[in-house]
């Protein structure tokens, strides 16, 4: 399981099983070089004493891991909810998701978009009102602890697709503002991978790899789900992506499936 600098590993997987710190110290000894730490209560969470959040910065002071980025459950999440508590809830836990993430030194935030009701939608308009409204309070706060804000292409937000993403960001009008591009959400919402990664490649910041099938959502081990994965690799280098992909592989035995994962994809080109 040593990845070096090629694959970054997101700990949700590891998230009801070891605390963050601990996480660390289990993959680090595995050889992984780049990390996205989950937010997730009792793993690594706001509630966390300063004793705890010390000891993870030890242990990335010991190590050397560094953060990419720093994800939450983004579907307990509503940035664009209906109502003012969720959207205020969701906001100042994103808040402290940053301020944290500029304390331990990681680059970004991965930002769910939001949720529409699926069955009584809010206007369209009144969605991204609450959305752009959100961005004005968040961005302030990121520069501030000098962390980046990704927003996410995902199935269960009111703008899904890697397009959508591109239209709402342009009409916002910030271009500090990226994109992570997660491949399994893009595939089962019916989007071409590779053809979403050219759409988003002017603002994408971070790539999540994992399987799905286009029926049932899932974030598998690789070759578990029906990705076609062979031309990812040339969609990247004509996106111009550089950084390390997150394997965001959510599954009961994350050592062994992740490594299987490694493997796999390093067949096909990566």
């Amino acid at each position: 399981m040593a990845f070096g600098d090629l694959f970054g590993i997101n700990t949700y997987a590891f998230s009801q099983s070891m605390t963050g710190a601990d996480c660390l110290r289990f993959l680090a000894d595995r050889g992984v070089a780049q990390v996205e730490q989950m937010f997730f209560p009792g793993h690594f969470w706001v509630s966390d004493t300063i004793g705890q959040i010390q000891d993870y910065q030890s242990v990335l002071a010991q190590t050397g891991i560094g953060l990419t980025s720093v994800n939450t459950s983004n579907v307990e999440l509503n940035i664009t909810a209906a109502s003012e508590e969720m959207r205020a809830a969701s906001l100042g836990l994103n808040e402290r998701f940053i301020e944290i993430a500029g304390e331990i030194g990681a680059g970004a935030l991965i930002l769910g978009p939001g949720k529409a009701n699926p069955l009584f939608p809010l206007p369209r308009e009144l969605l991204e009102g609450h959305f752009f409204r959100s961005l004005d309070r968040l961005l302030p706060v990121a520069e501030k602890n000098g962390v980046e804000i990704f927003l996410e292409n995902m199935p269960f937000a009111f703008i899904p697709d890697a397009e959508g993403l591109m239209d709402i960001l342009k009409a916002y009008g910030d271009d500090r503002l990226k994109i992570c591009y997660d491949v399994a959400n893009a595939h089962f919402i019916g989007e071409d991978p590779a053809a979403g990664l050219q759409t988003v490649s002017p603002r994408l910041g971070l790539l999540h790899l994992s399987d799905t099938t286009a029926s049932l959502y899932r974030h598998d081990p690789v070759g578990e789900g029906d990705i076609d994965f062979h031309r990812l690799p040339g969609a990247l280098k004509d996106a111009g992506y550089e950084q390390a992909c997150i394997l965001e592989i959510i599954c009961p035995e994350p050592e062994t499936e992740i490594a299987k994962s490694v493997a796999a994809l390093r067949a096909v080109g990566f």
